[in-house]
């Protein structure tokens, strides 16, 4: 796969090569390379850092590989997912990591090709796994042999959908259910029609719960994160860019948890229980994208970009 046929444009990418700017020499891990957009541009802003690309996508491995040949030695891209981070770290020989950047949730190239089953758009299996290549249950299992309730369930939680009931019922009735374009029609016919002339497409909340519980997102996520918190240097950041509410809620707690060191006094008392941060937020709340870069690229609204920087000091010589 060459890095053409799986083009992504970034999202917050001046935000997220500033954020940066301030961090020590060494390697940056980029824990969701796709097709090498923001590692190239923090490539080509910071002359002394390197960088690991990891992704689980295999397609992405290969157009990030190629997309930045260019920077030769500075450059290690591995099929991996980000939950594995301290793992490849180790097995590369790298035992801190400068800073780690997350780009969640899907890209534009697995949403626009589709054999690859996570657009509602485009008829296909629906297959809907980041890594085709792994033995793991993919969409048409879960849709086919999931319990109603348990769809229900799963609808409510990951996609915030408010028919869930009523699509459950109807895609359990419309078994079996082989294609994206069958899943479609049965959840848009499920939504009652006053509700399908609003907004997005009926299906949309549909297909991003059952993508997120295929590829297990949220679960994964968690742990992910502190392994890029505990790898950092002094100094180092982690900045995090989330697209749907339950990511950013992970990376909300996850962050806070670690500028806190887990502290459970009561708010505006001194800390009594012993906590010890071991990061500063780098600003509070999230930041959003523009109009116009939402105008640009629609699919960066709902973008929410948070960082940490770890604490302690620093090495010298480090871009300010």
């Amino acid at each position: 796969m060459s890095e053409p046929a799986f083009h992504h444009l970034p999202v917050l990418i001046r935000d997220v090569v500033d954020l940066f700017g301030p961090v020590p020499p060494g390697v940056v891990v980029d824990a969701t390379v796709g097709g090498g957009g923001h590692a190239e541009a923090l490539l080509d802003a910071y002359p002394h850092l390197r960088l690991v690309g990891l992704d689980r996508d295999p397609d992405a491995v290969a157009a990030a590989a190629a997309r930045l040949s260019g920077f030769g030695a500075r450059v290690q891209v591995v099929h991996a997912r980000f939950d594995r981070l301290t793992t490849v770290m180790s097995d590369l020989g790298q035992a801190a990591a400068t800073g780690v950047l997350f780009d969640l949730g899907v890209s534009s190239p697995q949403l626009d090709r589709p054999e690859r089953g996570f657009s509602h758009r485009r008829e296909g299996p629906l297959d809907m796994r980041m890594d085709p290549s792994a033995p793991t249950p993919d969409a048409t299992n879960l849709v086919n042999e999931a319990s109603e309730s348990e769809l229900a369930d799963l609808l409510r939680r990951l996609g915030d959908e408010r028919y869930a009931a009523r699509v459950a019922k109807a895609v359990v009735a419309a078994r079996p259910i082989v294609t994206t374009s069958h899943l479609s029609e049965v959840v848009r016919d499920a939504i009652p029609a006053p509700a399908r002339r609003r907004g997005r497409h009926p299906a949309t909340r549909t297909f991003q719960a059952l993508r997120i519980a295929v590829n297990a997102e949220l679960e994964i996520l968690p742990g992910a994160l502190d392994q890029a918190i505990d790898v950092l240097v002094p100094g180092g950041r982690c900045v995090a860019l989330a697209y749907h509410s339950g990511e950013d809620r992970i990376v909300k707690s996850r962050f806070r948890r670690a500028a806190t060191g887990g502290c459970t006094c009561r708010p505006g008392l001194p800390c009594g229980c012993g906590a010890v941060p071991v990061v500063r937020l780098v600003r509070a709340g999230a930041r959003k994208p523009s109009a116009e870069e939402v105008a640009t690229n629609p699919r960066a609204a709902s973008a929410r970009l948070r960082a940490v920087e770890k604490l302690g000091e620093p090495a010298t010589g480090g871009a300010t």
